[in-house]
């Protein structure tokens, strides 16, 4: 029972990272683009699929990682976030400059693009507060509410940028990814505060 409760959490979390990808892969959007900007637009979906995985790690809710290993597991899904939102910008970068200052000046006339930036900064953020915490000197208290804050403005910011663009992620594959990214981060969200009045008490 306990194995198969394993299999099935796994097995899903899975799915609902790889089939929008996968359904990414057979758009036919794709036949009209050049390999930087499919590359682009992977990196992107990727990094939506890590956004999935982080609070999951962080809530301990996967099954057979002690918290231990969830933590540091976290802290390498961060770093790939990194590389992928570098990969999703730098790519762009090199098909369109000029799209990429607009956006990120906040000059672009499509509104997906400002959310983009936002969850990208946010990004940049929490990476930096977490390689910097112990020459800081934050309070770990500190630190978990700082760094939460920026998940959500990671979650909602990648949320609404995905949701309002109209590329190769398939509709209902993409919505149900956005749909799980805000329920897990609600979720985690949820519980630490719990705990945390818990421990005051």
């Amino acid at each position: 029972m306990r194995l198969a409760r394993v299999a099935l959490v796994w097995s899903a979390l899975a799915t609902a990272v790889v089939v929008p990808i996968a359904a990414a892969a057979t758009s036919p959007l794709l036949a009209w683009r050049d390999p930087v900007y499919i590359s682009a637009g992977f990196a992107g979906v990727v990094a939506l699929g890590l956004l999935l995985v982080q609070p999951l790690l962080m809530g301990g809710y996967l099954p057979e990682l002690s918290a231990h290993r969830g933590r540091c597991i976290h802290r390498w899904i961060g770093v790939l976030l990194v590389v992928a939102v570098v990969a999703h910008v730098g790519a762009l970068w090199l098909t369109s400059p000029p799209d990429v200052i607009d956006a990120l000046l906040f000059a672009s006339p499509t509104p997906f693009s400002a959310w983009g930036v936002i969850a990208m900064w946010a990004v940049f953020a929490t990476a930096l507060l977490a390689a910097l915490r112990r020459q800081l000197r934050v309070r770990l208290r500190s630190w978990r509410a700082g760094h939460m804050v920026l998940a959500v403005f990671i979650v909602v910011g990648s949320v609404i940028h995905t949701i309002l663009i109209e590329g190769t992620m398939e509709t209902m594959s993409k919505v149900a990814l956005c749909a799980l990214v805000i329920a897990a981060t609600v979720k985690v969200i949820a519980d630490l505060r719990g705990w945390a009045k818990r421990w005051s008490r």
